[in-house]
């Protein structure tokens, strides 16, 4: 049996401006998931600490959430600090986020779970349509076509069934 080494060292408040953002950090964050995550934080708060690696300084997971915080003026974030060499940091930094993204879904747990959600925040109603529309759960909107872009019934072509002939209009 393996046992896994505990890297991390402790958690607490950190000031805002006293957080090092990591310059090796790659990802991105599109205005959908920064609309997406504000509204959860207005909604419900903080849930999971950012993780600073205390050797480096530099903040090892949570760049949009202090990003976020930042522009309502917060002062204080909640941190979880890790003791990480340099190696052992840039390879969590480049892991973290598509470890997480390779879960599978559970559709009828999903089903399940997004049915007993509500929210009045805009931005959380339009994360849960994404995710529910992502994952097959609802169908994506249907948008009709115009007159000129359908067609009749009688101008489809007939359907040969290669087992019996039978030739019908689908």
């Amino acid at each position: 049996m393996t046992e896994y080494k505990n890297r991390i060292i402790g958690s607490g408040v950190e000031p805002l401006d006293q957080i090092l953002f990591n310059p090796r950090n790659w990802r991105v964050h599109p205005l959908n998931q920064q609309n997406a995550l504000k509204g959860v934080l207005e909604e419900v708060g903080w849930v999971q600490e950012v993780i600073i690696n205390q050797r480096t300084g530099h903040l090892v997971d949570g760049h949009l959430r202090c990003q976020l915080a930042a522009r309502e003026g917060t002062k204080t974030i909640p941190v979880k600090y890790v003791d990480l060499s340099e190696e052992e940091e840039a390879l969590v930094l480049s892991t973290l986020d598509p470890i997480a993204a390779m879960a599978a879904t559970d559709r009828a747990k999903l089903d399940d779970l997004m049915r007993g959600i509500q929210s009045d925040n805009e931005q959380v109603q339009a994360l849960i349509s994404e995710i529910a529309t992502k994952e097959g759960i609802i169908p994506p909107d249907f948008e009709p076509v115009g007159i000129d872009e359908q067609v009749r019934l009688d101008q489809k072509k007939k359907v040969i069934c290669p087992e019996c002939g039978h030739e019908f209009t689908p």
